[in-house]
């Protein structure tokens, strides 16, 4: 999955209203957004499509699924079928389950992305210890894309170490939650940014802002 400018838009708002008017204001500079449960939950799964068809941009649903096989399944060919073009999955509940989505994706050409670790301070205690065996799952069943954290930039290191360079992270975790984006760069392929974008009074300039402190 190509990025502009090397950043994604989560778009965690709860009101269509409010993301359309970020998105209208960010759209000459980010073509990827990361739509999750705020949004979904509080306006329905159809805002997918009406972000996607107002902007013409390209949507990772952050749906964060673990579940069984069959219900995850059910989830992702919701997800795509609602104009998702991408999925993201955790990896914690076995093979058998990130399968189900990888069928889903195989059967509408659409993408996986496998969360290894997540960005706040709690995922230390139980994902942490698992992630590189999350990740490597993923490289030994194929999956060329991955989440990876960007407030944990040594854990961010290990993470690319096991899915090779071949493999494309997303980073969660710039700016509110204190991650660097140049940093971040060294090792994952965008960076997710959310809060520090549409909280801004003015989110152009805070597109700018980020892109401007990036090393290409």
């Amino acid at each position: 999955m190509e990025v502009k400018n090397r950043i994604i838009l989560a778009l965690d708002l709860q009101t269509i209203v409010e993301a359309m008017e970020v998105v209208r204001s960010v759209k000459d500079y980010v073509d990827t957004i990361k739509i999750g449960y705020p949004l979904v939950l509080a306006e329905g799964l159809g805002s997918i499509s009406e972000v996607k068809k107002e902007f013409d941009c390209k949507i990772i649903a952050d749906f964060k699924v673990a579940d069984i096989p069959e219900t995850n399944q059910k989830i992702a060919n919701l997800t795509f079928k609602a104009g998702a073009d991408a999925i993201i999955v955790h990896g914690f509940v076995g093979g058998d389950s990130l399968q189900a989505c990888l069928d889903s994706a195989d059967k509408y050409e659409k993408e996986v992305f496998l969360l290894t670790e997540m960005s706040h301070p709690g995922a230390k205690r139980f994902l942490q210890p698992a992630a590189e065996d999350i990740a490597q799952m993923g490289v030994d069943m194929g999956l060329k894309n991955y989440v990876a954290p960007s407030t944990k930039l040594n854990r961010l290191e290990k993470i690319r170490s096991v899915v090779g360079d071949d493999s494309f992270i997303i980073s969660p975790g710039v700016g509110a939650q204190g991650g660097d984006p140049s940093k971040t760069l060294e090792f994952a392929d965008a960076i997710i940014v959310g809060r520090s974008i549409y909280f801004s009074k003015d989110p152009e300039n805070a597109v700018k802002s980020i892109i401007n402190s990036i090393k290409f």
